[in-house]
Formats: structure tokens, C-alpha cells, sequence
């Protein structure tokens, strides 16, 4: 059987398409809410903080939605929309930025699965040992081999991972909710000693970049289109998939304040899902919610390696990355971009052996570079908003659809702003050497590498990694 054939064979349903969105999301953040959340926030800051995110996420969502139908010939969403908004190179910054993102996302899982284990097996630390980042590698090859079997075998796996790894999450918000204790919930509702409207506004602007963490993923029905069985259940898929865990994120953070008091909240070991449930109903909690976090990580892990190499392998098909990034074998799988993707998060795990916090670190800088391809995207979709493009022969729904646009713009202009300056210089330490791979793909076409304004982009994007390299030499940023 030819690749063209698996791939003819290889169609998702919705609910198929719905299951790859929730279990791109629902991975290492969601079990990590507690803890986060309390050194940031209280229940006030929390509340405006999910209202935020959630408002502005579900404008990404309706963002995805929308270009889904009215741009069907772009597939892996993502990187497509941005390339046919604003051109080859911000195109490409935007498919590379969202494959590091992936990458970089994908070894916060093995850091807080080596965490969970390392309360039985001391070596594994907090998920940052030699120990813990052997084991890792691994298990990060295991899953590159077992993924070269087929996606649509993996896909139905993530599947299967995705019912199972809800259930100890429901259970944890179902207990919480009814052992919650209102003296303990009401002494929680400010954080910090500032109680102001000032001091929240910082408290929530802490919080941002974890709630992209745990959001990330919104767009994965998107960059599957090419195996989609309708069009439509794309969008459908985008925005079922993420109302059931904007639900599901709440809760676990609200629910929490209102079983340990915030300072507690704020020490327990990560995953403090963990913790928070064992201060309920004793350390059968512990091993509960372990158990789940190490299936549910597993399953991400899996929806996100698929989807990083699809972003590579569809970038090449566009010219856009080198020929080598086309490669598949005979069950249709990118191999190349998959061992690219392999390659770079061993890569980033052995990093994490000179953090001092490997999953906050991880997670923030993950966050970080997923920012200017979501803004990209949202840009995208008001631009043709603006020019009323595809409006001529469906023009029902354009306000609204520029409306929500314009929204999402808004909404990751102020991630970038919140994200804050360290953290988008570390971003362009590893955008800027990965334009080799575009100046690559641009010689292997005999074409000029870079128009003025993208040397200008070049020029400014060097400037910005080469700040960020003499701000970690000299201290002034640390991981």
C-alpha cells in the first residue's frame, strides 16, 4: 500500500477529531493548577484570570472555526494562515515556532511524570536528574517508533487515552466539591497582601502564560484538516473540545482553593493535583491521581508529537522547509520531521539538567513561542475580515466573525505583553538559528533568501536572541 492510499484511508470523524483537541490539552497543566495558581492569585485573581483566558481562547477557537470554512485549501491551520496572510517567512517563523512550542511543551510532560515517580524512586528527583532525563529519552524514542506504525493507529490510541484520562479528573473535582470548606475557600479569596484592583491586575497578568500552557492544543483539529472526513467537523471539533475543558480547568483550580489554605497550595510538590487531593481523602489520593496524570501525559504526549511533525512534513509540501522534511514511509508518516521532532526534545530534556524549576521553566518558555503563531492566525482571519475575502459568495456572519477576530488579537497582544521580556528572548534564542532551515529550503529552489522587509525580520529577530544569550550570560536571565 502506497502512502497515498493510507492517506485516502486515514479520515477522522468528529469525534475522533473532538478527541485530539481535549487530549491535546488535557496533559501536564491541568495537574499542575493548584500549585500554580496559588503562588500567583487567589480565587478573585483565578476567576478573572479563567474569565480572560476563556473569553480570549474561545475567540481563538471561533478564530479556527471560521477559517476552517472559509479557507479549506489551507491545511495545518497554524502555519498555513499565517503564510498566507503575511508571507513565506513570517509564514514559516510561524510553523517553526509552533513545532519548538510542541517540542518544548512535550518535555514538561516527562518532567512531571519522572516528578510523580520520584516519590518512589528518589532518584528521579522533581523530574530533573541524570536519572530522570535518561529514562526520558527513552521513553521519547519508544513513542517515535511506535508512532512510525501509522497516525491513524495513533490517533485511535489518543482516542482510547482521552476517556481514560479524564476520569481521575472528574473524580478530583467531584470529591473537592463536596469536601470544600467555606473558611478555608473565603480566607483564600485575595492573593497576596495587596487586596486592590492594582495588585490583581498583576496577580492575573501572572497567570496568563499558564493558562496558554493548559490551552495549548485549541487549534489541533485544525492542523489535522487534511484528515478530516467533513470540512465542518473541524470547527465543530475546535469549540466542543475546548468548552469541556475551559469547565474542566476552572474547577480544578477554584475547587482548590477551598481544601488547603494558598500558602499550603503554593509548596506542594508538582503534580499538585496530587497533594490537594490526598489533604481530602488520604494517600490513596496520591496514588489516584498519579496514575492519571501519568496516562493523561502519555496520551498528550502522543497527540503533540503527531501534530509537530505534521506541521514540518506540510511546511515542506509548501517549499517553505527543506525537501529531506517530505520524507514518509510506507504506513504515510513524516519520518523525517518525526526524527526532527525526537531530536529536539532530547535536546531540550537535557537542558533541563541546568534549570532550576525544569517544569515552570519549560512550560513558560513552551507558552512563549506558541504566542506569535497564534497572533499570526487571529491576524490572519481579521485581515480577511477586513477585505471582506470569501464574504462575496457567504456573506452571512462577517461582523461577527470580524469581531471575534479582532478579539483574539487583542487577547494574544496582551499574552505577549504578559509574557513579559525574558521569556520572549529565550523564545528567539531558538527562532533565530532555525532559520537555517528556511534559507536551506529557499537555496534548494535557486531563489533569493530574503526580500528587504524579511532581512529586516531576520536582522530583528538576531538582535533579539543574540539580548537574550548576553542576558543569560550575565545572569540577568536564569531557567
Amino acid at each position: 500500500m502506497t502512502a497515498t492510499d493510507v492517506k485516502a484511508t486515514q479520515k477522522l470523524p468528529l469525534l475522533t477529531l473532538t478527541a485530539m483537541v481535549v487530549g491535546s490539552m488535557v496533559g501536564a497543566g491541568v495537574f499542575s493548577l493548584p500549585r500554580n495558581f496559588a503562588q500567583a492569585t487567589g480565587v478573585y485573581g483565578a476567576l478573572v484570570a479563567w474569565a480572560i483566558a476563556g473569553a480570549g481562547m474561545l475567540m481563538l477557537a471561533f478564530v479556527f472555526q471560521a477559517l476552517a470554512v472559509r479557507k479549506p485549501d489551507l491545511d495545518a491551520g497554524v502555519y498555513a494562515y499565517a503564510k498566507a496572510g503575511f508571507g513565506e517567512f513570517p509564514g514559516f517563523f510561524s510553523a517553526f515556532g509552533y513545532w519548538a512550542s510542541a517540542c518544548v511543551g512535550n518535555v514538561t510532560y516527562w518532567v512531571l511524570i519522572k516528578s510523580t515517580l520520584g516519590t518512589i524512586i528518589p532518584g528521579f528527583g522533581e523530574g530533573d536528574t541524570l536519572l530522570a532525563v535518561a529514562v526520558s529519552a527513552v521513553g521519547v524514542w519508544a513513542f517515535h517508533f511506535m508512532i512510525m506504525r501509522g497516525v491513524k493507529e495513533a490517533a485511535a490510541i489518543n482516542r482510547i487515552v482521552t476517556v481514560a484520562k479524564l476520569v481521575p479528573i472528574v473524580v478530583f473535582v467531584v470529591i473537592l466539591a463536596v469536601a470544600l470548606r467555606s473558611e478555608v475557600f473565603s480566607a483564600n479569596l485575595w492573593g497576596g497582601t495587596e487586596q486592590s484592583f492594582g495588585g490583581l491586575f498583576e496577580q492575573v497578568k501572572a497567570t496568563m502564560l499558564l493558562t496558554v500552557f493548559v490551552f495549548l492544543g485549541v487549534e489541533g483539529a485544525s492542523v489535522y484538516s487534511r484528515y478530516a472526513q467533513k470540512r465542518s467537523d473541524v470547527g465543530r471539533a475546535t469549540v466542543l473540545g475546548f468548552l469541556s475543558v475551559l469547565a474542566l480547568f476552572a474547577s480544578v483550580t477554584i475547587l482548590s482553593y477551598g481544601v488547603l489554605p494558598r500558602a499550603d497550595l503554593a509548596e506542594l510538590r508538582q503534580p499538585s493535583m496530587m497533594g490537594a487531593l490526598e489533604s481530602v481523602v488520604g494517600t490513596w489520593g496520591s496514588a489516584f491521581i498519579g496514575i492519571g496524570l501519568i496516562v493523561s501525559v502519555l496520551g498528550a504526549y502522543l497527540a503533540w508529537t503527531l501534530m509537530a511533525a505534521e506541521v514540518l512534513f506540510v511546511a515542506a509540501q509548501d517549499d517553505d522547509m527543506p525537501r529531506y522534511l517530505k520524507r514518509e514511509n510506507h504506513h504515510g508518516v513524516p519520518t523525517a520531521a518525526l526524527v526532527m521532532t525526537s531530536a529536539l526534545i532530547t535536546a531540550v530534556l537535557v537542558v533541563t539538567l541546568f534549570s532550576e524549576d525544569a517544569f515552570t521553566f519549560t512550560l513558560k518558555l513552551c507558552s512563549s513561542l506558541s504566542l506569535i503563531p497564534y497572533l499570526l492566525a487571529a491576524a490572519y482571519a481579521l485581515q480577511i475580515g477586513v477585505r471582506g475575502e470569501t464574504y462575496d459568495t457567504a456573506p452571512r456572519g462577517r461582523g461577527k466573525e470580524v469581531a471575534f477576530a479582532a478579539l483574539a488579537v487583542v487577547y494574544t497582544a496582551f499574552l505577549v505583553f504578559a509574557a513579559g521580556l525574558e521569556f520572549l528572548l529565550l523564545s528567539f534564542i531558538i527562532y533565530a538559528p532555525g532559520t537555517v532551515l528556511f534559507v536551506m529550503a529557499r537555496r534548494e529552489r535557486h531563489r533569493r533568501v530574503f526580500s528587504p522587509a524579511e532581512l529586516a525580520l531576520f536582522v530583528l529577530a538576531v538582535v533579539l536572541a543574540v539580548l537574550g544569550i548576553v542576558g543569560l550570560a550575565t545572569g540577568l536571565i536564569t531557567i
